[in-house]
């Protein structure tokens, strides 16, 4: 069966579906999830899958018919029995002896919950009515790229007909609700045989009697739609006109786009501050330096699901391919009037078309941009929303590619799109959201990230809601803290401190990565406890080198960025209480952290104009899980305090003031405090030691 297709993934394991057998919820949750892994299909949080079981009736014993059903704001893809909804079926179907007309489609959802059967369902989604008024155990409605350039081609109803003859059915846009569930029942009543819908600049619609026979139904569908579509492009002389201008190479683009992040977010961010995503793939690159993206561009998207993420329309960039980009200010000339005058329409688009109760205009600035010769640029509010918006804006293209080798691409009126941008049950959607995390929209960069006080500290920024780039000397350190952190959190680079390149590639990754970066923690170290007389030339030069040198680099390139972005930032060095307390056997090592602690006050005095805020927490005596008290330096503390490396943990409790251990957590704490807590502090220093008198600051 796998040979058969070409554009699509067959992906259905029999041994799993039989593990399945008789149980027709968890075959209808294994179907979503193959189909939801494949984005030419549906993106993500994108379609709608079902099926219809017999269960009993709590209150009567009765048999019942369930349908169970994507819940709103779900993601097929990733789909479990907690995300869905369980109806009655008869009871949505009664639904229409209620049903008042266009005008009463929103009534219509909160009547969904009178249908509710399982009462761990989560909130229905507006595709309920659609799935209910069919008969059929198994549903798909999906947004397949080949389907979508069908629904969305000039004659579409014509060319549904000359692909599938009279085995699909195909009804005409509207905005989904009730009454689009009785046009698809209407069309099945007048062609009873058809085998699926089109839905016009919309999606697809088809079924089964068992999960597996809707799966495979929905596969060759598209794969014929996609076949189509190939014969038609391979007769064309050019795609999307033609290519307008050449691509810089690869590592050109990504060095283009590494210096140019900052600037766009910094941009992007006027009214919230925004995540990046870059993509330079080859579809991308086609599409933007065609000769028809002046006049496919401006036209915006045709799926629903396309535009609630990617705004009506991109923003072009008009920057050629050989522009100086070290030059911020000549740069940022060229760019912010584009961005003012994106704003300006995105205004003008929303006071035309309002209704009398839409909510209030959201954030006016671009979510895709392009700049032709490089590739496409996204920025939302986390890295997961802005990579998925760069998904579906894919999907766009291909869209567009297909419906202009069919006919001509169609897009949505501007009414209908922004009846669905702003449609009352959208902004319910949204305000269901869970609330965001203090850090939120930021990225941060964290040396020494490879284990004890630095991973720490990557893990709390991460789980306040901070994109996080670990960086270390150690790769396998790095890979192995990487397992601690989801997908869409965090990336990590090898980055040596006292190499001014590798820093400097550290942060072109935090760039392309997520567009920026807000806050810079120098946690890298090491510690060599030593007598003058034992102290090397060596010693010296490797703690200046990590410990000052390392911060003073990271510190320059951190404030590059961040006075680019225009959005401030924080920039917190993890010194010690040796730098404030005299004690044996540590002049190299305490001097170089008394040198971490006065630069940060020096940098606190230069950048707080630009709203940098420069910080310093000490840590004293973190034993447990710290890479620095492997070896050496353990034994010269034990020495110096006449005690074995064995008794140390203890002696570090017993000596501060609340006799407590201080773990690497503690110091995670303390930087956290500092980047989203305390947002009006710099130039301080957070002694975090369970209490040392002799390292009072005051």
């Amino acid at each position: 069966m796998k040979n058969k297709f070409n554009y699509v993934n067959y992906l259905w394991d029999d041994k799993k579906a039989a593990d399945l057998q008789g149980d027709e919820v968890g075959l209808f949750l294994y179907r979503s999830n193959i189909l939801g892994s494949d984005l030419r299909i549906t993106n993500y949080g994108g379609g709608n899958t079902s099926c219809k079981t017999i269960e009993k009736d709590p209150l009567t014993a009765e048999d019942v018919e369930v349908m169970w059903i994507k819940g709103s704001g779900g993601d097929i893809g990733t789909l479990t029995k907690t995300g869905i909804a369980g109806l009655y079926t008869e009871r949505l179907r009664n639904l229409k002896n209620t049903y008042q007309g266009l005008a009463d489609e929103d009534r219509m959802v909160g009547l969904f919950y009178h249908c509710i059967y399982d009462l761990d369902s989560r909130a229905p989604s507006i595709d309920t009515a659609l799935h209910g008024l069919l008969p059929f155990k198994h549903i798909d409605h999906l947004h397949p790229d080949a389907l979508i350039a069908v629904a969305a081609a000039k004659d579409s109803k014509k060319v549904t007909q000359e692909i599938w003859g009279d085995t699909m059915g195909w009804v005409p846009w509207q905005r989904p609700g009730f009454d689009l569930g009785l046009q698809l029942e209407k069309c099945l009543n007048e062609h009873p045989g058809i085998r699926g819908i089109v839905l016009g600049s919309h999606g697809l619609f088809t079924w089964g009697d068992t999960s597996y026979e809707c799966y495979i139904n929905s596969l060759e569908v598209i794969e014929r739609a996609s076949e189509y579509i190939q014969k038609k492009i391979s007769k064309k002389e050019k795609v999307f006109g033609g290519q307008k201008i050449q691509s810089l190479p690869k590592e050109a683009r990504l060095e283009t786009a590494a210096q140019l992040m900052p600037l766009l977010r910094g941009l992007c961010s006027s009214e919230n501050r925004m995540i990046g995503h870059f993509n330079d793939d080859d579809v991308v690159l086609e599409y933007i330096n065609s000769n028809d993206l002046a006049r496919l561009a401006p036209m915006g998207t045709s799926c629903p699901d396309h535009f609630l993420r990617t705004k009506i329309q991109p923003l072009v960039l008009e920057l050629g391919t050989d522009e100086n980009l070290s030059d911020t200010v000549a740069i940022l000339d060229k760019l912010k009037p584009a961005f003012e005058q994106y704003r300006k329409e995105y205004q003008e688009y929303y006071t035309q078309h309002k209704r009398a109760n839409s909510p209030a205009v959201r954030d006016a600035n671009p979510v895709i941009i392009i700049y032709p010769g490089v590739g496409m640029f996204s920025f939302a509010k986390n890295k997961q929303t802005a990579r998925v918006a760069n998904e579906f804006y894919v999907n766009a293209i291909n869209v567009m590619r297909g419906a202009e080798a069919i006919t001509e691409y169609t897009s949505l009126p501007r009414q209908e799109a922004f009846d669905i941008e702003y449609w009352l049950l959208e902004e319910a959607k949204l305000q269901r959201m869970p609330k965001e995390k203090p850090l939120s929209r930021k990225v941060a960069l964290v040396t020494g990230a490879g284990g004890g006080i630095g991973k720490a500290i990557a893990e709390k920024l991460a789980e306040e809601g901070a994109n996080v780039i670990l960086t270390d000397i150690d790769e396998d350190r790095l890979i192995e803290s990487m397992k601690s952190f989801g997908k869409d959190v965090a990336s990590y680079a090898v980055c040596d401190v006292t190499q001014c390149e590798s820093i400097a590639q550290a942060f072109k990754k935090a760039c392309l990565e997520y567009g920026g970066v807000d806050i810079v923690v120098h946690s890298a170290g090491l510690a060599i406890s030593k007598p003058l007389e034992d102290t090397s030339i060596a010693d010296w030069d490797i703690l200046q080198n990590v410990l000052v040198k390392g911060q003073f680099v990271l510190a320059q390139q951190a404030v590059a960025i961040m006075r680019k972005q225009g959005l401030g930032g924080d920039f917190i060095s993890i010194a010690s209480k040796n730098g404030l307390v005299s004690g044996p056997n540590n002049v190299g090592y305490g001097t170089s952290k008394a040198a971490q602690q006065h630069m940060t006050r020096l940098l606190a005095a230069e950048l707080g104009q630009d709203k940098i805020r420069v910080n310093t927490v000490n840590p004293d005596g973190v034993i447990v899980g710290s890479k620095i008290w492997e070896g050496a330096w353990a034994e010269g503390r034990a020495k110096a305090h006449g005690i074995t490396v064995e008794e140390l943990p203890a002696h570090y409790a017993k000596r501060n003031l609340l006799n407590d251990i201080i773990y690497p957590e503690d110091i995670a704490n303390g930087v956290f405090s500092l980047v989203g807590i305390l947002d009006k502090s710099t130039g301080n220093i957070i002694n975090v030691d369970g209490g040392m008198a002799n390292a009072f600051v005051r």
